[in-house]
């Protein structure tokens, strides 16, 4: 039986920048949903908390039946990774991609104060945002995050919550099995090891070619191995 799936979107971004996966799971009839977390997408302008956010992963585990595959990137592989700690009953795999380095207080501060920054110009840092995702995102991801809207003063709040969260330790709660994936090129990569070693049931997957939203810089690649995750979750 084809597990369903629900989708986690990164900081600042939305549910649709994962349309391409949306696509390729329909196309083979699996269930599926993507989520705005708060403060994002239709969300846009509440307050984040981790709780709420493993709260809005609950309720869609349980529009698809109760049990899904979860996948998050960056933010919401985080939120996901808290939520299939606290939740180990929804999940029947779990996808943390783009999150392999600890929230540490002294980077997240330093993060913090360039995003004030940011949200204070007149156009919340809109300008800025608009240059990175040009240079940085292909034209096709582009289009897929602009289509959901910009969180662009959610960035402060959500560091400060996650500021209290410790990754490493929800992993070594995690009863299901997890899959880490890396873009090549990922920022984020630094601590992949440590990650892994705290899973019960771990993979490591580096895509080539990717840097850090690495299911919009290789979504072809992503997707194959999103698919083949599936396939062998819903063997089990």
């Amino acid at each position: 039986m084809d597990v369903p799936v629900v989708l986690v979107h990164g900081l600042r971004a939305s549910r649709t920048m994962w349309r391409r996966q949306l696509a390729a799971l329909e196309r083979l009839g699996i269930p599926a949903l993507a989520v705005d977390l708060p403060g994002h997408g239709a969300r846009v302008g509440g307050t984040f908390t981790v709780d709420d956010g493993v709260a809005t992963i609950e309720r869609a585990v349980d529009e698809l039946g109760g049990s899904a595959l979860v996948v998050g990137v960056s933010l919401g592989a985080y939120v996901a990774i808290a939520h299939a700690a606290r939740r180990p009953d929804q999940v029947a795999g779990l996808v943390a991609a783009a999150c392999s380095t600890r929230p540490h207080r002294l980077v997240v501060a330093a993060w913090s104060r360039a995003a004030a920054v940011l949200e204070g110009f007149a156009d919340h840092g809109a300008a800025v945002n608009d240059w990175f995702v040009a240079h940085t995102i292909p034209a096709a991801g582009a289009r897929d995050l602009a289509a959901g809207g910009y969180a662009l003063e959610a960035t402060t709040g959500v560091l400060r919550a996650m500021a209290r969260e410790d990754p490493v330790a929800d992993l070594r709660a995690v009863q299901a099995p997890v899959w880490l994936v890396n873009g090549r090129f990922d920022h984020f990569r630094g601590e992949e090891r440590r990650f892994l070693a705290a899973c019960r049931d771990g993979r490591l997957v580096v895509v080539p070619g990717a840097t850090h939203l690495v299911n919009l810089t290789q979504p072809v690649r992503f997707t194959r191995v999103l698919l083949e995750v599936h396939a062998e979750v819903s063997a089990r």
